[in-house]
């Protein structure tokens, strides 16, 4: 009984920290941006994330074009250097820290 329980709880913890680490964040997203995009950006991620409203940024999103709004807005940006698992951190910042939404600390 005792070993039953203990795996099951196991399978939860399991379960729990699988789904936190899978899901993307925005203070991730921000880290991101100060380590990779700030200097070849030359400008900090509140003046990047502003350049749209929250609706913008999901639009672009959905329709698989941040990618390349993020160099149109950084021309200097090298896309291919940014790893495609940081991508959903980044828009998520973006999607927070919108012109609409609130305002980031970086």
């Amino acid at each position: 009984m005792k070993k039953a329980m203990v795996i099951l709880f196991l399978a939860m913890f399991g379960m729990v920290s699988t789904t936190a680490i899978a899901s993307a964040d925005s203070k991730t997203g921000q880290k991101i941006f100060k380590k990779k995009f700030r200097k070849k950006c030359g400008f900090s991620g509140v003046k990047f994330s502003r350049h749209h409203t929250q609706g913008e940024w999901e639009e672009l999103w959905d329709e698989g074009k941040f990618k390349e709004e993020a160099k149109k807005i950084c021309p200097r940006l090298k896309i291919e250097e940014i790893k495609e698992s940081w991508w959903e951190h980044v828009y998520d910042f973006s999607y927070e820290n919108a012109s609409d939404g609130v305002v980031p600390k970086c």
